[in-house]
């Protein structure tokens, strides 16, 4: 398998050695072990070598994934019809976390001007110098009059009065990873024999070990992970947030699913230049690393924390609610060059077998209406 993937360039597989020896001379101090979750931030966020904080290619044809922005900006035109009917309620400030390249902001900028409800501040919360700078270059390039709206920042606020979204930003945040013997047991990296590899120990975080007991199905050599990220992400946000509403995109499952006895091996999966990938220490900061998401976990952090679950229902479903095919049909269907992509784009966005039921939409808010068109009709609350 490994030698049909792309070869890196020379550069790229010296970067991604620092890296591994960094995160080596990491696990040798800790006692010889890091939690999964230590080395999945790492070989993401590393500062200059990870993969999201380094210069490698990421997003569309020539990354290693192309997300639902990408793919057509009928996404973002149909997402800021839900946006305008939220921002009139807040002070108007937009949010968006993991930007990725920009367009999604370049594309809600352009639509929600068109409708009427330019945002006062769109503020990009990111980490990553690299893609932040890719970012400026999209929004200088297709959006230049909104520059001067446009804020970067690096942390949360202290308070959030406005709209947060993100497209595939909870399935980024590491996770821990879980492995059943007679009990369940935190799944960590250790180096043998020069290379990076699998080491059980006792579960020593209570609050990981609280959430591992109410998981069913403790079958001998069942895998899976739990996200803590996600939750404290949920919290944070939460804890924030005065007046608005937390919009968010992503693939995963309610609990019931993730935790199918027939998902034994867990979600878990590397993403290089269109490429699976099951190893993740395969060139650690070249390969992206995800899991899904455990949508059951991330509405009870949002309730715990005194939020409004507005909905929870398939992207296909919120994208159709929202007016997907309003804006579709706005298009000149003689026009093939440009309908045809498009229409194709749409078909993968809203396909139950492409990214339509995988992918969910999840919303909360505080202090806002609750009747959000987006999740009108098709709403799977209950199955979380």
């Amino acid at each position: 398998m490994m030698s049909t993937l792309p070869t890196p360039s020379a550069d790229a597989l010296a970067a991604s050695r620092t890296l591994s020896e960094l995160i080596a001379a990491e696990i040798a101090a800790a006692d010889g072990w890091l939690p999964f979750s230590r080395y999945m931030e790492l070989a993401l966020y590393a500062p200059g070598l990870g993969y999201y904080a380094g210069g490698s290619r990421k997003f569309g044809g020539a990354g290693d994934f192309i997300t639902a922005p990408e793919m057509t900006p009928l996404f973002a035109r149909t997402v800021a019809r839900q946006l305008a009917e939220l921002l009139p309620h807040t002070a108007g400030t937009v949010y968006e976390f993991g930007a990725g390249t920009g367009v999604l902001a370049a594309d809600l900028l352009t639509a929600l001007d068109a409708l009427g409800v330019p945002p006062a501040r769109y503020c990009i919360v990111d980490l990553s110098a690299e893609l932040i700078e890719r970012q400026r270059q999209t929004l200088a390039e297709r959006v230049p009059h909104w520059l001067d709206r446009v804020e970067w920042l690096t942390e949360l606020p202290a308070e959030l009065d406005g709209v947060v979204i993100g497209n595939e930003v909870l399935d980024a945040m590491p996770c821990e990873l879980l492995h059943w013997n007679d009990s369940p047991l935190q799944r960590g990296v250790t180096v043998r024999d020069g290379a990076f590899a699998w080491e059980d120990r006792p579960i020593s975080d209570a609050p990981l070990a609280e959430l591992a007991d109410t998981l069913l199905p403790p079958l001998p050599g069942y895998t899976t992970e739990i996200s803590l990220a996600n939750r404290g992400f949920i919290a944070l946000l939460a804890e924030r947030l005065t007046r608005g509403a937390i919009l968010l995109f992503d693939y995963g499952f309610p609990r019931a699913e993730y935790y199918h006895p027939q998902r034994h091996m867990g979600t878990l999966i590397g993403h290089y230049r269109h490429h699976t990938v099951d190893d993740p220490f395969y060139l650690p900061g070249l390969m992206d690393l995800t899991c899904h998401v455990d949508f059951t976990l991330v509405a009870e952090a949002g309730i715990d924390a005194g939020l409004d679950l507005i909905g929870y229902t398939t992207q296909a479903q919120f994208l159709i609610n929202a007016g997907l095919t309003d804006e579709l049909a706005t298009l000149d269907i003689n026009d093939h060059a440009s309908y045809l992509p498009t229409a194709s784009a749409v078909q993968k966005l809203t396909n139950p077998a492409e990214m339509g039921e995988l992918f969910k939409a999840i919303g909360f808010g505080r202090n806002v209406p609750i009747d959000w068109i987006g999740f009108t009709h098709g709403d799977r609350w209950h199955t979380l």
